[in-house]
């Protein structure tokens, strides 16, 4: 008999439908086709014992098993739930309802007791089941909730695999897991576990990071230990704009396929914050692999990419950033397979301004030798740096700041503050596709919505003259000025929004290091 069920295969981001057709017939042999890996054929034994387990017997017929479409590989354990239905059905010794299949979507890992296994990229899957029409979509108890964010579909999470044999026999019904996905989603938003009143002094890089947030700009800071640069980089996802319900989702699906999303979870509520160690690889950054995974980056979408020490981290890792930071997507190409991921983050980088740490420090003097300051920042390649708008030196807080009883300025203020910008933001691009935030403008939006008056263009002149600053810094600047002049609501650049924007550009100084 000739039975098919129905199940996803995750690529990218998305998901394609999988059909797994099941024949039974005299003989005692198996066979599973249609690009099945390891995992998918080790399936075999997971199903007998579980059957076994549960009171059940693998069928003893000759089954042939057809994954389609048979071009496409098929990976991971999560299939064995529709591959045990599936030859159940066929085999047709226990009565199971064929045309009850044909409305299911299933996914799961069978345990050898029966039992559910949560598997990967849930959400990505239940898009799909609600684009092919399936009425329901079958998965994990843990990854329920997941997948009940998609609307218009019945999810159901089961425990053991005797529950999914008993609906589809009509011995019984599972229930429908229902989320409120909007209320949950708004009232985690405002869930912080790091806020910026718990930072003494520092009051000129938290005006950088304010600027930063409101206009999606990348930055660096430089500084000695125990400055406060990763501390402050913590808190920055705080003061950020709230997750649209789009940006959730995408972001969510971005988890969901590298298995990062909590049991039991739902929407993600907050943007993500990345911070891979410096020794991470270029392929851990970016993403791919043999099987194909999201990166780094991938995981910061929508969120921040924080490297602590940048110099540390390998040429080759940090040169695979210029692209993704300029497209704002990955695309990876390999000889078996092509995927794109998503790859729109805040770059924030932290570093010591030299090897020992404390050059231009107030009080402690620098150990390393002549031109060592140097030879420390050419580990970062100008070009990457070409692509970092806001570049700020932070000094040690005095025991003054640090003893004072009084809460700096909380999060939830600063955060005011950079929805208005970006609210401004959205008015001004909204007839600009793929323009966000001022971060992202062309230089032909430049022209156009960041021109500075003659008293402006006069002062960035000199500014550049005087200190030296490179020419690539031009740009930057503009984007910087004008995400300031939104801050201030000003519909104009003035001079002194060029001024504060021109003092963030540290490193562009020639004289800066030598």
């Amino acid at each position: 008999m000739l039975v098919k069920t129905y199940a996803a295969a995750v690529q990218g981001i998305s998901a394609t439908l999988i059909t797994i057709e099941v024949s039974c017939t005299k003989g005692i042999q198996f066979f599973l086709v249609g690009l099945p890996d390891i995992a998918v054929r080790e399936s075999h034994e997971r199903i007998i014992s579980a059957l076994q387990v549960n009171g059940l017997n693998f069928p003893h017929h000759r089954i042939v098993i057809n994954m389609a479409p048979a071009d496409i590989r098929k990976e991971g354990s999560a299939y064995d739930l529709p591959l045990a239905i599936g030859i159940l059905a066929s085999a047709n010794e226990i009565g199971l309802d064929t045309d009850k299949l044909d409305k299911y979507m299933m996914m799961g890992e069978l345990s050898l007791d029966g039992g559910l296994q949560p598997v990967k990229g849930t959400l990505p899957i239940a898009i799909k089941a609600r684009e092919d029409g399936f009425e329901g979509l079958i998965v994990p108890k843990q990854n329920a909730r997941e997948a009940a964010v998609v609307n218009n579909l019945k999810v159901y999470g089961v425990e053991n695999i005797r529950e999914v044999i008993d609906f589809f026999c009509g011995k019984s019904h599972l229930e429908v897991t229902s989320v409120d996905t909007r209320e949950e989603f708004y009232a985690r938003q405002q869930q912080f576990d790091h806020d910026f009143s718990d930072v003494r002094g520092q009051e000129n890089a938290k005006r950088a990071l304010e600027v930063a947030a409101a206009g999606g700009h990348n930055i660096i800071m430089i500084g000695p230990p125990g400055s406060g640069k990763s501390m402050m980089a913590k808190r920055l996802p705080s003061i950020l704009p709230p997750f649209t319900l789009h940006e959730a989702l995408e972001t969510t699906k971005i988890h969901s396929v590298a298995g990062k999303v909590e049991k039991n979870t739902s929407l993600l509520a907050q943007r993500p914050f990345r911070s891979p160690h410096h020794t991470i690889s270029d392929v851990a950054m970016v993403g791919g692999g043999t099987f194909p995974q999201p990166g780094e980056i991938s995981l910061a979408h929508n969120g921040v990419l924080f490297l602590d020490e940048l110099p540390e981290f390998n040429r080759s890792v940090l040169e695979v950033l210029r692209q993704p930071l300029e497209d704002r997507q990955i695309s990876i190409s390999r000889a078996r397979f092509a995927v794109d991921y998503p790859a729109s983050f805040m770059l924030v980088a932290s570093m010591n301004p030299c090897p020992c740490g404390y050059y231009n420090h107030p009080t402690r003097q620098c150990l390393c030798a002549p031109g060592s300051v140097q030879k420390y920042m050419n580990r970062i390649s100008g070009p990457l740096l070409d692509r970092i708008d806001l570049q700020i030196e932070i000094v040690p807080v005095p025991y003054e700041k640090i003893s004072e009883q009084r809460p700096a300025e909380a999060s939830a203020h600063i955060r005011e503050r950079v929805i208005r910008a970006r609210e401004i933001q959205d008015r001004r691009f909204e007839s600009e596709p793929h323009t966000y935030c001022n971060a992202q403008m062309s230089s032909k939006l430049l022209h156009k919505y960041a021109v500075p008056n003659e008293a402006g263009l006069t002062l960035l002149k000199n500014a550049m003259q005087k200190f030296n600053i490179s020419a690539r810094a031009y740009d930057r600047i503009l984007k910087v000025s004008r995400t300031i002049a939104d801050l201030e609501n000003s519909p104009n650049i003035e001079s002194k929004h060029l001024s504060e924007a021109i003092h963030y550009r540290n490193l562009d100084r020639e004289t800066w290091g030598t």
